[in-house]
């Protein structure tokens, strides 16, 4: 039995005086009303209504029952009609977890056209370069960089990220320009140790259609991407990385494309979220505004 539907059916009939008027009301056949209506009482073990040939009128079980399904029936309304407007004009805090370089260069600089659009909705960052647990910490979505393992959580493709090989102009003036992938054995890199695996992450290119990896001599290993490129600034070694995270260094002239020739493949970026029977608008909202931004 449908609860609340026999609860709209009996308020119906009580303030229309017929089950014909209700069940017309409601889009109902007056004999599926009349139906409704016995297990509704028999699922309360009382009589609500008292029947004649000419009028309908309550019991005084029925008048109480009346009154407070009357009550419940209003805040139901008001329950709907709150989440409807949320739905139109999304509201609330949502916490997001992504990579502190995509935050700072991409994310953030893009967020007051977001608030523009959506006022009401409090964001809350989480920079911190680190795998994390979302439904023990909380979180709403989180933004990855790289290929993704297997989980139950739900991945959405937001873009491909190009990326390059750099050298700051220092390390090319002490090391010389590397001309060829057989000529990076004399040269260094930052390594980049992955938050996943804690394994150093080779040098990565694209070879007349193949992939080739290269691991390279190292002074110095990072686990975060702020740090990494730091280090190819400060003239310790090749590094790759997204090109949007050296997009003003290349510019600037601070740092140097290399190899351009044979450039790492481009690498996938990600939203991931928990499954939901019904996404909260709020989330929603903020991952279709992600997939307008890295379009």
């Amino acid at each position: 039995m449908d609860r609340l539907r026999a609860m709209q059916l009996f308020v119906r009939i009580v303030e229309l005086g017929s089950f014909t008027a209700a069940s017309e009301h409601l889009d109902m056949s007056r004999a599926s009303a009349t139906a409704l209506m016995r297990q509704l009482e028999s699922h309360l073990g009382v009589r609500l209504l008292q029947r004649t040939t000419r009028q309908v009128s309550t019991t005084p079980d029925g008048e109480v029952y009346y009154r407070q399904v009357q009550s419940i029936l209003r805040d139901v309304d008001a329950v709907e009609n709150r989440l409807s407007q949320q739905a139109q004009y999304p509201k609330g805090r949502l916490r997001v977890d992504l990579p502190a370089s995509l935050a700072r260069l991409v994310v953030i600089p893009a967020l007051p056209a977001f608030y523009r659009r959506y006022p009401e909705i409090v964001l809350e960052l989480s920079v911190a370069d680190r795998m994390i647990d979302l439904v023990r910490e909380g979180v709403d979505c989180v933004l990855r960089i790289g290929e993704l393992d297997d989980s139950s959580l739900i991945a959405r493709r937001l873009a491909l990220l190009p990326q390059v090989t750099c050298a700051s102009c220092d390390y090319i003036e002490r090391q010389g320009r590397p001309e060829s992938i057989g000529s990076l054995d004399r040269h260094f890199c930052v390594e980049f140790l992955s938050a996943t695996t804690a394994r150093v992450d080779p040098l990565h290119f694209m070879v007349n259609g193949r992939a080739v990896s290269k691991s390279l001599r190292s002074s110095l290993s990072v686990n975060n991407g702020t740090a990494y490129v730091a280090g190819c600034e400060a003239g310790l070694g090749i590094v790759q990385v997204p090109r949007y995270h050296v997009e003003a260094q290349l510019n600037a002239g601070r740092l140097i494309e290399v190899l351009v020739e044979c450039a790492p493949p481009p690498i996938p970026l990600s939203v991931l979220y928990p499954q939901h029977r019904q996404m909260p608008p709020r989330l929603r909202v903020f991952i279709d505004w992600l997939v307008e931004l890295f379009e």
